[in-house]
């Protein structure tokens, strides 16, 4: 049955705007202030993970500056849940826990810590490349009844699929193994799925880099045209969960 996307107010895991020393996009250090809400110190790990060997503590409250930002494991914190981690001094903190003013990245790269989109492990019929090349091609403004409501399968067709495999947009990131997602990330390659959350079917679209994405419905329903996660989320007001390689359940 084809369910119209939910439209609801939703709590934003971030707040307030970016605080970046410089430009509009990550290009130096940024600030943040550390938050556990239970006056405990957070600890300060070797590598972003919460199995690193611990190499300090930050003190809650205390302020930091963020040299760069790299993925990891995954966090359940004040701000959310995330796989991102902020390198402060000479080892690396849960950005869960870190008010930066933002959903996303406020800081450069680390080093090596770039991420792009693969297939490998998916078995899908097309790459990553392929499928954004063939999203590209399908750009509309019309009202098609194929188009409305149906985000999930649409990105499994852009991925050489007729179906996801899913019930729902929100379903469908549930059941994707955690090795394939990236919670709270905001910096998708081209290829790779974001997620929402809402009180209905959420939401899900495939980005073509640089920021933007290609999505049903939010210019018009039946539509697909190029958007932005902040767009989703002030005009649906969905929450953002993060994405994901482009993994389906149609083929596990």
């Amino acid at each position: 049955m084809r369910i119209r996307i939910g439209k609801r107010t939703a709590a934003v895991v971030g707040a307030a705007a970016a605080i970046a020393l410089a430009g509009a996009t990550p290009a130096l250090a940024a600030s943040g202030t550390v938050h556990t809400d239970s006056g405990i110190a957070l600890t300060v790990r070797a590598t972003p993970s919460t199995s690193g060997s611990a190499v300090g503590t930050v003190a809650d409250g205390t302020a930091v500056t963020i040299s760069c930002q790299t993925n990891g494991s995954t966090v359940d914190g004040k701000y959310g849940t995330s796989d991102i981690w902020d390198k402060v001094g000479n080892g690396y903190i849960s950005d869960a826990y870190v008010y930066t003013g933002s959903d996303g990245r406020v800081a450069p790269d680390c080093a090596g810590s770039t991420l792009t989109c693969t297939t490998a492990g998916t078995g899908n019929p097309k790459t990553c490349a392929q499928a954004v090349a063939y999203a590209k091609t399908r750009v509309h403004t019309n009202d098609l009844d194929s188009y409305e409501g149906w985000c999930d399968r649409i990105n499994a067709q852009n991925y050489g699929w007729t179906a996801s495999g899913s019930e729902t947009a929100y379903i469908h990131w549930t059941q994707i193994p955690a090795s394939f997602k990236h919670p709270g990330d905001t910096q998708v390659p081209a290829g790779g799925l974001a997620f929402f959350k809402s009180s209905g079917a959420g939401h899900t679209m495939i980005s073509i880099g640089g920021g933007k994405f290609l999505s049903n419905d939010i210019n018009g329903y039946g539509s697909y045209t190029e958007t932005t996660i902040a767009q989703i989320k002030s005009k649906w007001g969905q929450t953002y969960l993060g994405w994901s390689q482009p993994w389906f359940k149609v083929n596990h």
